[in-house]
Formats: C-alpha cells, sequence, structure tokens
C-alpha cells in the first residue's frame, strides 16, 4: 500500500499550480466598472451608470466637452432672451406727400357767362342837364376766350365779350363789344380748386344794334378761383375791375357825348376745355 502524505503537507507541484493562478487573478481587474489604470480617483464614490467627471469634462473624441454642452437648447434660448431683449420695433412714418406735377402743355378754351357793373359811366352821363339819361349802364352778356397754359403757372389767351347794356331806350339795343389780351397766374397749392391772378388790355366798341358808334381801350385787373372737374375741364368765377377810356361821340339823339373814363367791375362764370399739346 502507498503510504499518505502527512497532512498539511501539499506537493510542490500544487503549489507552484497555486501560485501561479494568484498571480494571474491579482493582474485582472476585479469587476467590469474598475478604471483603467493611471485615471485618477473620485473624491465621492458616484452611483452606478453615473457618468464620472471625467467623462462629463470629455467628449468621445478626447476633446474637451462645451459647458453649456448639458444644458437644453429651449433653456439657453431663454437665459439668451432674458439677457439680451431685442430692441423696440418701432414703425417708420412716412410724411403724405404730393406727387410732382405734370409738365404738360395745354391749349385752353371755352365760354363764361359774364355781367358788367357800372359803377360810373364818367361824363358820357353827367348828372345834369339835358344828357341825364345815362346811356350806359350795367348788362350782362357771354364771353368766347382761347389760350395757351404753360407747364407752369402762367395761361396767356385772348378773349371776345359782348354785353347788352342799359342805355335807357336811347339805343334800341346797346352792344358793348370788348377784345382783350388776357394773362392769369396761377400758383401750385397741390388742391383742384387754385386761386388765381388776372390782368389784360383791350380794345371796345359800342353802339345800337352791334354798331360802332364810339370806342376806346380798356384795362382790368383781378382775382378768381379754378375748379379742376378733371385733368381737361375747369370750371371757374372772377372778379375784376376794369376802368374803359371811350371818345366822344354823338348818339342816336344827336346828343354830344364827352370822353368819359367809365368804371366797371366784372364777374365771370367760366367754364373752359383743355387740349394736352406736348409734355417736358
Amino acid at each position: 500500500m502507498r503510504s499518505r502524505p502527512p497532512p498539511g503537507a501539499l506537493p510542490a507541484a500544487v503549489l507552484a499550480a497555486g501560485a501561479l493562478l494568484s498571480s494571474t487573478a491579482a493582474a485582472a481587474p476585479p469587476d467590469g466598472n474598475a478604471r483603467v489604470e493611471g485615471a485618477l480617483p473620485s473624491a465621492a464614490p458616484e452611483a452606478p451608470g453615473a457618468a464620472t467627471n471625467g467623462d462629463a469634462d470629455r467628449t468621445a473624441d478626447g476633446e474637451p466637452a462645451s459647458p453649456a454642452a448639458d444644458v437644453a437648447p429651449g433653456a439657453q434660448g431663454g437665459e439668451a432672451a432674458a439677457a439680451e431683449p431685442l430692441p423696440p420695433v418701432r414703425r417708420r412714418v412716412q410724411l403724405a406727400t404730393r406727387p410732382p406735377p405734370l409738365h404738360v402743355e395745354y391749349a385752353q378754351y371755352g365760354v363764361a357767362l359774364a355781367a358788367e357793373i357800372s359803377l360810373d359811366a364818367g361824363a358820357a352821363c353827367p348828372r345834369s342837364g339835358p344828357l341825364y339819361s345815362c346811356i350806359l349802364g350795367s348788362g350782362g352778356g357771354l364771353a368766347i376766350r382761347s389760350g395757351y397754359r404753360s407747364p407752369g403757372p402762367w395761361y396767356f389767351g385772348g378773349a371776345y365779350q359782348f354785353t347788352k347794356m342799359d342805355s335807357s331806350n336811347l339805343y334800341r339795343l346797346g352792344i358793348f363789344q370788348q377784345l382783350r389780351a388776357e394773362m392769369r397766374y396761377m400758383p401750385d397749392i397741390g388742391y383742384r380748386a387754385a386761386p388765381y391772378f388776372s390782368a389784360g388790355i383791350g380794345g371796345v366798341i359800342y353802339g345800337n344794334e352791334w354798331g360802332a358808334e364810339t370806342g376806346g381801350a380798356l384795362i382790368f385787373g383781378g382775382v378768381g378761383v379754378e375748379l379742376e372737374v378733371s385733368r381737361r375741364a375747369v370750371l371757374g368765377v372772377s372778379c375784376v375791375y376794369r376802368p374803359v377810356l371811350l371818345a366822344g361821340w354823338k348818339d342816336t339823339a344827336n346828343y354830344e357825348r364827352a370822353t368819359a373814363i367809365a368804371q366797371f367791375v366784372g364777374f365771370e362764370l367760366l367754364l373752359e376745355v383743355r387740349t394736352e399739346l406736348g409734355r417736358r
């Protein structure tokens, strides 16, 4: 029979195998969560599954992570809006401006209802004697005019006017006729209704039934208002002061009438039409 070794005595081969196994176990990490050699130990134990400070400070490529990487995008936008408020939006105010005028030339023509109010007939109607009856009173009639309207504020034209005057029955039909050269100055104020100033000179004849028993010259100046109904039609009213120089004459009753300066105030209600000539 083979003898047994004494208790506590192990063969040398068994002891060598145990030593080899113990050195291999010491080299392996104790568990899967163990750190790699050279990593700094954490100051406090961490919960399982939580990222370490080293992992949070570095990205997968080893680059330092941004401090704001863990902040939610909505939180970042809210903090930025709170930190830098948007400037107040100011509405742009646009002043209402009048468009530039159309630089158009016109031929302007039309008709007008006219009234001649006699202020003083002068020596043509003496206040005493056999010639007391006034042969040259007030009256009404029609005016026809035509002219050129410049692109600016000026109008130049001419007019023919005939008026049936009150002759105290010395004439059957006393007609006072005028042929005038006229001008108007119309400042541009940006409205359809615009005032204007007018002036002019001309000649007159007066007699019975379109006759020419006397004649003379006149000048006038006045004001008016012009309303643009459209670009081609104009309505207006005017008032002028018109002194008239009349040569002496013998009337149908064989009375000698002296040279006189008669004074009138003229009113007109006019309608005129424009025809475009060109643009500048």
